[in-house]
């Protein structure tokens, strides 16, 4: 048996939500009217279900994982009940408005899937759908997410190291940035079809990391959360999840990532460069031109309403992170 030493950012075991609280939640939104209690089922085998509106029978199957490593990260805080995780997201393909992913994504197909690793490798590597479960060992990381916009999540991911997958492809001493690309597929994604409802983006979407910064053990390739895998409106079926970033660094539906020796430019800081920084570490002192970044609208358990307002942490609560920016000012490159 493996016994490690719990990090600072760890989440304990028995911090996660009940399940009695979870259950009542259901019973105050249905009461409220606000969906049917067919729709919040939390068995292994529960939809992602479209109660925004639409066909019922579009609604995208997710199924039970199986994972070795349970809860290899961990919190001190609540766990964000699943139905908000897949109800409330910024997936600009999908829509502009925070119910518009899960509206509009049921019919989103991932299988087949090609994700492609390629540039400054020595080996170009292509991974279908069935390798993005089996080619890596699967393990539960329970990890904050902190949206640029000061709302934030605790999410129960699961997937593999990004450093492992980059290890795979072998990539050359030149390689100096790592550049991640959302799929582009029109038909199936309304928002890249009009730049109004998709957030005035030039599509594909585009990220990008310091190789460094890609190759630190928190870096994660989420294929699943809540021990199933990832429904559309979360990224399926392969999203990169960056902890100590804001949000929008961890991109969604990827299809490729390419290592390169020149620094990308990434969607957000092609459309606002002043707003969204390329690092876009979470830094409580660096204020967003239009809000505060010194406290943050922590999603969890209670009522539709409940929003909890807590102190922002530098690096998100990672402090592991902190070494890679030890040089650097990190208000001028924020």
């Amino acid at each position: 048996m493996l016994i490690r030493t719990p990090k600072p950012s760890e989440i304990k075991e028995n911090q996660v939500t009940d399940e009695s609280v979870y259950q009542n939640r259901r019973q105050l939104l249905k009461s409220m009217g606000f969906l049917g209690a067919s729709a919040l089922m939390v068995s292994p085998h529960a939809k992602a279900v479209n109660w925004f509106g639409g066909d019922e029978n579009k609604t995208f199957e997710t199924t039970p994982l199986e994972f070795s490593q349970p809860q290899v990260y961990h919190s001190e805080d609540l766990l964000t009940p699943e139905q908000k995780i897949i109800s409330h997201n910024n997936f600009y393909e999908f829509g502009s408005g925070k119910s518009d992913p899960l509206a509009q994504s049921q019919s989103f197909k991932v299988d087949p899937w090609s994700l492609k690793i390629d540039g400054l490798v020595e080996k170009s590597l292509t991974l279908d759908y069935d390798d993005l479960y089996k080619s890596f060992e699967l393990q539960e990381r329970i990890y904050r997410l902190r949206c640029v916009e000061a709302w934030s999540m605790v999410v129960p991911w699961i997937g593999f190291s990004l450093a492992a997958l980059i290890k795979k492809a072998k990539p050359l001493s030149s390689a100096k940035y790592v550049v991640f690309e959302t799929l582009y597929d029109p038909d199936q994604m309304p928002g890249q079809k009009n730049r109004f409802t998709g957030g005035g983006i030039d599509y594909p979407y585009v990220e990008g990391l310091r190789i460094d910064e890609a190759m630190h053990p928190l870096a994660l390739m989420s294929v699943g959360l809540y021990g199933k895998t990832l429904p559309p409106q979360n990224g399926a079926p392969i999203r990169l999840v960056v902890p100590w970033k804001y949000g929008f660094k961890s991109i969604k539906s990827v299809v490729r990532i390419r290592l390169t020796d020149k620094k990308p430019q990434t969607t957000w800081e092609k459309l606002a460069a002043s707003e969204y920084g390329f690092y876009a570490n979470v830094n409580p002192q660096v204020d967003h031109p239009r809000w505060t970044q010194a406290s943050e609208r922590r999603i969890t358990s209670g009522g539709l309403f409940t929003r909890n307002r807590i102190e922002t942490q530098m690096f998100n609560g990672y402090p592991e992170a902190a070494s890679m920016y030890a040089d650097m000012d990190l208000r001028k490159f924020y």
